[in-house]
């Protein structure tokens, strides 16, 4: 396996997971997991950035293609957000633009961000710059701030 045993794959790969479901829309702190793996010193701190920032990245990608394609069921019963608040999170997006999406680090907003932009069909080119710019950002504040860098 090129060197890495088990417990080290299983690391990469719950921290990739943690980061790709935290930025969905279900409730996940992929900072904790960062933090642990980095405390436990076993495994190179860009490596780890590097992954979770793929994960939470991809993930992010997911409700773009979310709002991108599934807006058009909008008036079907079992669609997971009230057209009110499809409309306020329109709005919003329209109101402060695709800079909007430097803010997709942060929580609660972050996520129907990333929604919003497939919805008012950002192109993916500038929305995976932007959502990486944040993600990435808000994992390096992370880093620095368990290392104790500062």
């Amino acid at each position: 396996m090129g060197g890495y045993g088990m417990w080290e794959i299983s690391g990469y790969l719950g921290l990739f997971l943690a980061s790709f479901i935290a930025a969905t829309f279900l409730p996940l702190q992929s900072e904790v997991v960062l933090a642990a793996l980095l405390l436990a010193g076993d495994y190179p701190t860009p490596a780890l950035f590097l992954i979770a920032t793929l994960g939470n990245v991809l993930g992010s990608l997911v409700n773009w293609v979310l709002g991108r394609y599934i807006v058009r069921w909008q008036h079907e019963s079992w669609f997971p957000v009230s057209e009110h608040k499809l409309g306020k999170a329109q709005a919003a997006y329209q109101r402060y633009g695709f800079w909007s999406l430097l803010l997709s680090w942060a929580p609660l907003i972050g996520d129907p961000l990333t929604l919003a932009a497939g919805v008012m069909r950002e192109p993916l080119w500038r929305f995976l710059l932007l959502v990486t710019l944040a993600k990435a950002g808000r994992y390096a504040v992370v880093i620095v701030l368990t290392l104790n860098w500062l």
